[in-house]
């Protein structure tokens, strides 16, 4: 079979799981080399860094090795029109998407132009009012303000017309994306994307925060300026890891520099403020865990339920009372999308077993008035994972116009599912795992009929737990600074899983009876394991399991003590 990096792996069926042949003897020669145990030394081998040159540049990635950045097209000519306008006093207008990517690119090249003389005016697309991209509401705002520079950050590969727009309104334009290039050239000034036919840059994967930052220190070195460009790796962090990049080349560098920007005690004001609601001590390590499941849904809301200029403002924000009073709005509307989403979620689910029943033939479509259009996407992934098939979630506005999102589990092409029924749609976009779509109310029935002739019911085989390494003969407990030496942890660089044999301490349900907390024995150690949706089976537990999950440290405890998400419990 082929790992999760793409390497050819063998795996040895275990009850309930299968773990990844393991090399013992490789193992601790490697972790003799490193200073490391066996048991991260394994999911270094099983990661094809057995040689202790590459495990160390791995585990010790630096700037010095980031990609040779004027190899990208367009970015010279970017770099001098930004630069002029810099030292002419022309104004420059910032655009960026809603999402964590496009608010974190904007408040990037918006801050580091303003430190080199520039006057710039950001802005940031409401999903409410324009939605998505560079649309005509978002040129004209831009337009308002009388820019002699429009740039776009994370949108507008696909913006031709108003780009033109604003070309003949004698405004130079320039495009800064990551997304998928049409075969339509781009009518603008300069075009960063690094997917468009003709650019060497030799890193593909770097999200719009990375090329921000890059465009920043391009025109930096344009104008000659001393600027120190470093103290803005932590929004790039903060970009690459919630818009779901691969961990790994340039992307890996840039986020471990951004990681300990966003662990340290003096933290911007905004990053501050944030920290401190998700609970998490200034001076703790961060992860890119903390990336995924506390800061990004956090920075996420505002753009989901009201407007992202509050997030723009937080991540900007000099002053720590002004951060913590965005901070504190932004934490409401996280709780607000929180229960919204409850809300959407138990309704959505309630129609889809009234329409398709329990065992769904085909993907399921449901709509209503009164569902909020920002939590769909959600609602909808909930619904994969319920019910096992293609899932699309429409909220009906005023109009009678249905905003929907998809989404898929593995073995469908939903952008493809869409396609077929292109004709009883308004528009579609997306990719093969999500995608969104506009639909007439009065055309609900037909898509739902097309849509499920296009997702028939696939019976795939639930896949077991592969795990990285069985803790026990030859492989102790990891300790938690050398799993730390493994981040970012992400996308392309999954968290290992472990299996451990462990002693059942005590079992409860926590968080309103829904999540299972456990207290183990595990090698020798004592730990602390939780489980999502598990609540129910708090009385269940035996008192002796194999936990299956990834480790990392716990911070609460301190003193090197490890705490256990888990994945699935199997008998012994």
């Amino acid at each position: 079979m082929t790992s999760d990096t793409g390497r050819k792996d063998t795996t040895v069926a275990r009850r309930g799981y299968r773990v990844r042949t393991p090399d013992v003897s490789r193992a601790q020669g490697l972790g003799r080399e490193l200073g490391l145990g066996a048991a991260v030394a394994q999911v270094l081998l099983h990661r094809a860094l057995g040689d202790a040159a590459d495990a160390r540049a791995f585990l010790q990635p630096t700037l010095a090795g980031l990609s040779d950045p004027s190899t990208m097209l367009g970015r010279e000519a970017a770099c001098e029109r930004l630069a002029h306008a810099a030292k002419h006093g022309q104004r420059v207008a910032v655009f960026g998407d809603y999402d964590v990517d496009g608010t974190t690119s904007t408040a990037i090249l918006s801050d580091m132009l303003e430190a080199l003389g520039a006057e710039v005016v950001p802005f940031v697309a409401n999903r409410f009012v324009g939605g998505y991209g560079f649309s005509e509401p978002a040129l004209e705002a831009c337009l308002a303000v009388d820019p002699a520079v429009i740039v776009t950050c994370d949108c507008g590969s696909s913006d031709h017309a108003r780009i033109d727009a604003a070309r003949r309104r004698g405004v130079d334009v320039i495009v800064v994306d990551h997304h998928l290039v049409p075969e339509e050239p781009l009518p603008a000034l300069a075009f960063l994307n690094p997917h468009q036919p003709g650019c060497g840059f030799a890193f593909k994967w770097m999200c719009s925060a990375g090329l921000a930052f890059s465009l920043g220190a391009g025109v930096r070195a344009t104008l000659g300026a001393s600027l120190d460009v470093r103290p803005w790796l932590d929004l790039v962090a903060l970009g690459t890891v919630a818009d779901v990049m691969p961990l790994e080349g340039d992307n890996r560098r840039l986020v471990r520099a951004g990681l300990k920007l966003l662990g340290a005690p003096q933290a911007r004001p905004g990053i501050a403020a944030l920290r401190e609601n998700a609970r998490v001590r200034p001076g703790t390590p961060i992860g890119g865990q903390d990336i995924g499941f506390k800061f990004g849904p956090r920075l996420n809301a505002a753009g989901r339920l009201a407007d992202p200029v509050l997030t723009l403002e937080l991540l900007r924000a000099r002053e720590p009372a002004r951060a913590r009073m965005l901070a504190a709005r932004i934490e409401q509307l996280n709780d607000e999308r929180k229960a919204v989403e409850r809300t959407v979620t138990e309704e959505a689910v309630a129609q889809a077993l009234s329409v398709y029943g329990e065992n769904p033939t085909s993907g399921i479509v449901v709509a209503a008035r009164g569902w909020h259009r920002g939590v769909v996407g959600i609602s909808a992934a909930r619904l994969v994972d319920r019910f096992g098939v293609p899932a699309v979630v429409v909220a009906i506005d005023e109009a009678g116009v249905g905003h929907g999102s998809g989404r898929t589990p593995d073995g469908y092409h939903l952008h493809g599912a869409f396609s077929a029924c292109r004709s009883d749609l308004l528009k579609f976009g997306g990719h093969a795992m999500a995608a969104g779509l506009s639909v007439a109310e009065g055309r609900l029935d037909a898509l739902r009929a097309g849509f499920s002739s296009a997702t028939p019911r696939q019976e795939l085989e639930r896949p077991m737990p592969i795990v990285d390494v069985e803790i026990g003969s030859g492989f102790p407990l990891p300790k938690a600074a050398e799993l730390e030496g493994l981040e970012p942890l992400g996308e392309g660089n999954p968290a290992p899983v472990f299996a451990l044999p462990a002693r059942v301490i005590d079992s409860r349900a926590v968080g309103d009876g829904q999540h299972l907390k456990l207290t183990l024995r595990a090698a020798g150690e004592r730990l602390t394991a939780f489980q999502r949706d598990a609540g129910p089976s708090a009385d269940e537990v035996p008192p002796e399991l194999v936990v299956i999950g990834t480790l990392s440290a716990d911070h609460y405890r301190g003193g090197g003590a490890l705490e256990c998400s888990v994945q699935a419990l199997v008998p012994p």
